[in-house]
C-alpha cells in the first residue's frame, strides 16, 4: 500500500510539474503532449460558432481539407435558390443524370425519370433526403448543365472567400478533386441560412411533393438530420435544421442549425469514423448532441 501511494504521489507530482512547464513555455498540453489528450469527440473535423456574434465556441482541425459528401448539397441549394425566379415553375426529372446516379448507388428522393416536378420538389428532393436526381436535375435547369452549375458552385466558393473548397458535382459523390473544411462549411452555411427559401427548406421536417402522374399523391419527403434525433434528449437546446452526408471516404458528417436559449448556433462535424456504411454508428449524431449541451452548460 505504502508503494502504491509513493508511486501514486510521485505521478501526481510530475503531471502538475508537466502543466507548469507547458504553461510557461506556452505549449498546448493536448496537442504537444498527446498521451494526455481526452478529447471525447469522434469526429476528425469540428467548426461551431454562434450566429449572433460570430463567436467560435469550438473547433477541431478546422481549417483541414476533408471530403464533403453530401454537404456539397447545402452549396447547390443556395446557388440554385439565387437563379431560381419562381419555385412552382415545372422542372422534370432530368432522364440521363437520374440514370447515372441511380448506377452510382446515390442517394434518391424517389422521383421517376422524366417526372414533371417543380424547382420547390426539387429543393426540398436535395436537401430532405438528400436526393442526387434532384441535385443533378437542379443543375441542368438552372445552368443547362451538370458541368456549368459546378462552375457555378466553385465562382461562389471563391466568392464567398472559401480557399480550402472545391467541388466536382452538385451531389458530392467522392471525388478526390471534392473537398472542403469544416470552417469553410461553416461560413457557406451561415450566408446560405440568410436566404428565407433556404432556411425553410433546411429547418422543414417533411415535405409532401406536388402530385404529378408518376405519384398522385406526390413523395413524402423526410430530412435525415432531423428524423434522426430523438427530442427528448434535446434538454435545453433544440436542432432545428440539418444535413447530414456520408461516405467511406469522407465518414459521417453533419451540419446543423440549433437553439439555445433562442440563439442560434452553427455545428459542423465531420469525419467521424464509419466502419460499415450499412450499419453507422452515428458518432456524428453523438458529437453533436454533446455540443449543444455544453454550449447550454457554459462549458463551450
Amino acid at each position: 500500500m505504502r508503494r502504491f501511494l509513493a508511486i501514486l504521489l510521485i505521478i501526481t507530482v510530475v503531471v502538475f510539474m508537466l502543466f507548469r512547464v507547458a504553461d510557461k513555455v506556452n505549449l498546448d498540453v493536448k496537442k504537444d503532449f498527446p498521451f494526455f489528450n481526452t478529447e471525447e469527440y469522434a469526429s476528425q473535423y469540428i467548426y461551431v460558432f454562434d450566429r449572433e456574434t460570430g463567436a467560435i465556441m469550438y473547433e477541431k482541425n478546422a481549417q483541414s481539407k476533408t471530403f464533403p459528401a453530401s454537404l456539397t448539397k447545402i452549396m447547390t441549394t443556395i446557388v440554385a435558390l439565387e437563379h431560381i425566379d419562381d419555385l412552382t415553375a415545372i422542372a422534370p426529372i432530368d432522364t440521363e443524370t437520374q440514370s447515372e446516379m441511380f448506377s452510382n448507388n446515390a442517394m434518391m428522393a424517389g422521383f421517376n425519370a422524366g417526372e414533371s416536378v417543380t424547382y420547390r420538389d426539387l429543393l426540398y428532393g436535395t436537401m430532405l433526403p438528400s436526393g442526387a436526381e434532384a441535385a443533378n436535375s437542379l443543375a441542368v435547369h438552372v445552368a443547362g448543365s451538370v458541368e456549368n452549375f459546378v462552375q457555378m458552385m466553385n465562382d461562389k466558393a471563391i466568392e464567398l472567400g472559401l480557399n480550402s473548397t472545391h467541388y466536382t458535382s452538385p451531389e458530392g459523390l467522392h471525388n478526390k478533386d471534392q473537398y472542403t473544411t469544416a470552417s469553410d462549411m461553416g461560413k457557406l452555411l451561415d450566408y446560405a441560412l440568410d436566404n428565407e427559401d433556404f432556411k425553410a427548406v433546411f429547418t422543414k421536417e417533411t415535405f409532401q411533393t406536388t402530385s404529378t402522374t408518376h405519384h398522385p399523391d406526390g413523395i413524402f419527403l423526410e430530412s435525415t438530420v432531423l428524423a434522426s434525433l430523438n427530442k427528448e434528449k434535446q434538454n435545453g437546446f433544440k436542432i432545428i435544421g440539418g444535413k447530414s452526408g456520408t461516405t467511406d471516404e469522407a465518414g459521417q458528417c453533419w451540419a446543423t442549425l440549433g437553439l439555445v436559449d433562442d440563439r442560434e448556433y452553427i455545428s459542423i462535424v465531420m469525419g467521424a469514423p464509419l466502419e460499415d456504411i450499412s450499419h453507422p454508428d452515428n458518432k456524428q449524431i453523438v458529437d453533436t448532441l454533446k455540443l449543444y449541451k455544453k454550449i447550454k452548460a457554459g462549458e463551450l
